[in-house]
């Protein structure tokens, strides 16, 4: 018999989150500041640096040339 090969893409519903032990050890690169989770736009918050660093598949991407300025 020849079986359908197995998807490891996560099912629509699934939603990301970061463990809070990792929350607890990243900084921001810029400030080297605390970071926050924000589970609707799924990314690392650095109030000091004004910038938002976004989690692809769930990796945070710590790099501040990829990271979205937050206004005001």
């Amino acid at each position: 018999m020849n079986e359908a090969p197995k998807s490891h893409a996560l099912p629509a519903a699934t939603t990301l989150t970061v463990d809070a032990r990792l929350l607890e050890i990243l900084v921001c690169p810029l400030t080297q500041g605390a970071l926050e989770y924000d589970s609707v736009a799924k990314e690392l918050i650095s109030k000091r640096a004004r910038l938002a660093y976004p989690l692809r598949d769930g990796v945070p991407i710590m790099l501040p040339g990829e990271a979205r300025e937050i206004a005001d």
